[in-house]
């Protein structure tokens, strides 16, 4: 495995990640009625999401073109966490508007 592989997996590990949390302190925000709050962490989920889908894009088109030889555990983790925090993203955005139907 390449370091460049390798750090393109963290990569996305450490973007994702960081846009989960945002997600979950979106609904944190909501459940306390700071909806200007909650749309803040939305953005700044959105924006580190954005890194992390990019770099996938890169390693896929990189595996599009025959390019990528390498896989493995580390690959599906990135993965497993891209779609993790992709699915927060939904539910933050739900909670956000049940809480504001809720208070408003």
């Amino acid at each position: 495995m390449t370091t460049e592989f390798e750090t393109a997996c963290f990569g996305i590990i450490t973007y994702v990640g960081t846009a989960r949390s945002c997600f979950i302190n979106a609904v944190q925000c909501a459940k306390k009625g700071d909806f200007q709050g909650a749309e803040e962490q939305i953005r700044q989920g959105d924006e580190a999401y954005t890194q992390g889908h990019h770099i996938h894009a890169d390693l896929l088109t990189l595996d599009a073109n025959g390019k990528l030889e390498e896989s493995g555990l580390i690959l599906m983790h990135a993965e497993d966490q891209l779609m993790s925090a992709e699915t927060f993203r939904v539910l933050a955005v739900e909670f956000i508007e049940v809480y504001k139907k809720m208070m408003l």
